[in-house]
């Protein structure tokens, strides 16, 4: 009485089984040719981040964390990690990882800004897609290997397919938080004044969401970046595959280099975005113009009734 009995079963395992053989079966032609085509534009992508010249993309990264903080300082210190990279011997590996995590997170906002538009405009959308998001961010992130791997094979096409489902969540979840947010009396001011539905969304809600829908981009960054080593377990090269050598030799010294390494790109890369996200500050923004006012205002007391 206290086991569970045998005989109730669902057999969930055989009916993923059937589904999957039918997919391959059928539609093993169109993930063949999709695979190509994600090879194809991985391969893009790191050879033009491998043409650059590694102090052209120092300097650069420098020069955009400066204008992004705000401060030299801040621009010289992502500047020195970036540099940091290169000392330890791993410059093309992290172009590498850095070519994947482009490519997914590109993909990810192609289709999860969207998908958050449509949850915040149809209810119905969002009763779907929520239980959808929840499942994807709670599965272990290890269960996504396995439909790529068998969809695509080995290598780093299924890396970045397994790293999209794992990283798309965010960004969807935050636009649709971000253009709900839009207070309404500025969606009314906006339909008063003749705005149609598309001008409201490019003109007032994407402006005012903008900030959610950053925060969006750099969690989608950030989680990207986590599956770099997870994704090397099904072939991806670069930073992920050091640590995993590392791991396999018990190189303690190189799994060090491999993973502070993925740790000063992922600090990079979370300062620059969420500088983005970060709206401009008020008295930045209008104390040039707040001055005259204040100067009037008080001249204004002076003057006799």
């Amino acid at each position: 009485m206290r086991d569970f009995p045998t005989w109730i079963r669902f057999p969930v395992a055989d009916s993923v089984d059937r589904a999957m053989a039918w997919v391959l079966a059928n539609l093993g032609w169109f993930f063949d040719w999709v695979g190509d085509v994600g090879l194809q534009i991985l391969i893009a992508v790191e050879r033009t981040l491998l043409f650059i010249p590694w102090w052209v993309a120092i300097i650069g990264v420098g020069v955009v964390a400066w204008r992004a903080l705000g401060r030299v300082r801040s621009g010289i210190a992502m500047a020195i990690l970036l540099f940091l990279v290169g000392t330890f011997g791993y410059w093309p590996h992290a172009m590498n990882t850095l070519s994947v995590v482009i490519v997914a997170v590109v993909f990810s906002i192609a289709v999860g800004i969207p998908l958050g538009i449509l949850m915040a405009w149809n209810n119905t959308a969002r009763n779907i897609l929520t239980p959808i998001l929840d499942a994807m961010q709670t599965m272990p992130s290890f269960v996504y290997l396995i439909p790529a791997l068998m969809l695509f094979g080995l290598g780093r096409v299924p890396a970045t397919f397994a790293t999209v489902i794992y990283a798309i969540p965010p960004v969807i979840r935050l636009t649709n938080v971000g253009i709900r947010e839009v207070p309404a009396s500025v969606i009314e001011a906006s339909t008063a004044f003749g705005a149609g539905r598309w001008n409201l969304l490019f003109d007032v809600q994407l402006p005012l969401a903008r900030p959610s829908i950053m925060v969006g981009v750099n969690q989608t960054t950030m989680m990207a970046l986590a599956m770099v080593v997870i994704g090397s377990m099904i072939g991806n090269r670069g930073l992920g595959m050091e640590v995993l050598l590392a791991i396999n030799r018990v190189n303690i010294g190189q799994g060090f280099e491999a993973g502070i390494s993925i740790v000063f790109l992922a600090i990079v890369i979370d300062r620059i975005t969420t500088a983005f996200a970060r709206p401009k500050k008020v008295e930045e923004a209008t104390g040039e113009d707040t001055e005259p006012d204040e100067a009037e205002e008080a001249n204004a007391s002076k003057a006799p009734a």
